[in-house]
């Protein structure tokens, strides 16, 4: 197999990297710049029509992509330590925090990005800098839930790290590489990502 990546501050494929990182597999890979187009090359969108990365290519040729869906697959194959869940309940509750994470604060993150940030403006055709900048206190209202739930538990899930924590993780640290810091009034966020980033995994 070949997992196809990216460098950083790209958010998703290091999402992939720190769940490989912690659960201790090596998988062969090859790294693309979405900078410079790699990933939207004619030889590559004719491997992968979506264009987007990471992307695991399997032994068959078969490609699979998406963060969550790539970690789940090695999940299957590899279950401990265990990152999305013991039982029912707390399959269920990771599986929520992603969706947070990715629908409220990663969709907001994803339209500042897009359409305030200087380097975007040399791949995008047109950016809606007031549509963006109009996504900032969404990204914020986001932290402050996250928050919420972090002054209750060590972990966005629950009393163990999961895949909710690296999906948080990946995203926030991508948001302050944009500009769009952690708030200060958000000691719990702040606090959990002093830990999860010290974790050897996070320098994946």
């Amino acid at each position: 197999m070949l997992l196809y990546d990216a460098p950083s501050p790209a958010p998703n494929p290091r999402r992939v990297r720190i769940y490989l990182a912690e659960k201790g597999l090596s998988v062969p890979m090859q790294s693309l710049s979405i900078l410079a187009g790699e990933h939207k090359s004619a030889d590559f969108v004719a491997k992968y029509p979506a264009g987007q990365l990471p992307v695991l290519e399997l032994d068959d040729g078969r490609m699979i992509g998406e963060t969550i869906a790539i970690c789940r697959y090695f999940e299957a194959l590899h279950p401990d330590p265990p990152l999305f869940g013991t039982d029912p309940a707390h399959i269920a509750e990771i599986e929520m925090w992603i969706r947070r994470v990715e629908l409220t604060y990663g969709s907001a993150i994803r339209n500042i990005w897009i359409h305030t940030h200087p380097l975007t403006a040399r791949v995008v055709k047109q950016q809606y800098t007031e549509f963006g900048e109009s996504n900032r206190p969404l990204a914020h209202a986001a932290m402050m839930v996250f928050d919420t739930a972090l002054r209750k538990t060590a972990y966005l899930a629950g009393d163990s790290y999961s895949m909710a924590d690296i999906a948080l993780l990946s995203t926030l640290d991508f948001g302050q590489f944009i500009g769009v810091p952690i708030p200060d009034e958000a000691e719990a966020l702040k606090a959990w990502h002093e830990r999860v980033s010290a974790r050897p995994s996070a320098s994946a």
